[in-house]
This record gives C-alpha cells, sequence and structure tokens, in this order.
C-alpha cells in the first residue's frame, strides 16, 4: 500500500462509517453532533469531508434517507401514523410538511396513488410493460 495516500483512505473510511452509521440508526434522534463524533472528526471538518464525498450534507443525506424509508413504508401498506412514529419524526405535521415538500404529495395521498397502482397493475399487468417488448415477445397477437 502506499504510505502517502493511507491517511486519505483512513479519512474516508471514518466518513464511510459515520454514514453507515447514519443508514442504522436514521430512525433515531441523530444530530450533527452525534455523527460526527461517531466519526471522530470535529463538526465543522466533518460537514465538510462528507460534502465532499457524498456530494450532499449528512442532515441532507439523512432527509433523503427518511424519506426513501417512508415511501417504502407507504407502498407497503403502512398507515401514515405509523410511518411517522417508525422513522422517528417528532411530529405528524412536520413529516407531512417534509414529505409534501420533497414529493411534492401529502403522504395520504401518496399511499393512495401507490395503492391504486398496484391494484391496477395486477388487473392489467401489460399496460406496465414497455410496448417494444410486449411486441418482441408477442404478447399484443
Amino acid at each position: 500500500m502506499n504510505t502517502e495516500n493511507y491517511p486519505k483512505i483512513y479519512l474516508y473510511k471514518r466518513i464511510v462509517e459515520a454514514k453507515l452509521f447514519i443508514d442504522k440508526h436514521y430512525a433515531d434522534n441523530i444530530d450533527i453532533d452525534a455523527i460526527a463524533r461517531e466519526a471522530c472528526f470535529s463538526k465543522f471538518h466533518f460537514l465538510r469531508l462528507f460534502r465532499q464525498i457524498y456530494q450532499v450534507t449528512p442532515h441532507k443525506y439523512l432527509t433523503m434517507l427518511r424519506l426513501q424509508k417512508a415511501k417504502e413504508l407507504l407502498q407497503s401498506g403502512a398507515s401514515v401514523t405509523e410511518t411517522c412514529g417508525i422513522l422517528g419524526f417528532e411530529s405528524m405535521s412536520s413529516f407531512n410538511k417534509l414529505f409534501k415538500r420533497h414529493i411534492k404529495l401529502a403522504p395520504s395521498v401518496y399511499a393512495t396513488r401507490r395503492r391504486d397502482q398496484r391494484s391496477d397493475m395486477k388487473k392489467h399487468p401489460l399496460n406496465y410493460v414497455p410496448l417494444c417488448f410486449v411486441d418482441y415477445m408477442g404478447w399484443d397477437k
């Protein structure tokens, strides 16, 4: 191993471990100080390195992760209240505002649309297959 790159690899490893910490504890009440402590960095040094590596701030990454998990839970049939609780949001209104700001739909509307889409997929599965593939397979005949 090239010894001049060792410090960079070590720093990168600590940032990746911090990201894994976020991935594991996304539903907990974690803040930037806790994440920086986990990575053994000062808060500002950690912020700079995390953003440099992942192109987003840790807070933005945590928000995106929580919203992705919320979408998965809502698609699987969980209620908005259950989803809010599972993901550790402080209040239903803060969850609704955040979801609506980023997804452009209220969580209840998103869940209803996904449920309707799943139902329609079961009734009309070919509507969800690209036409070029339907033609290629000869399913339209």
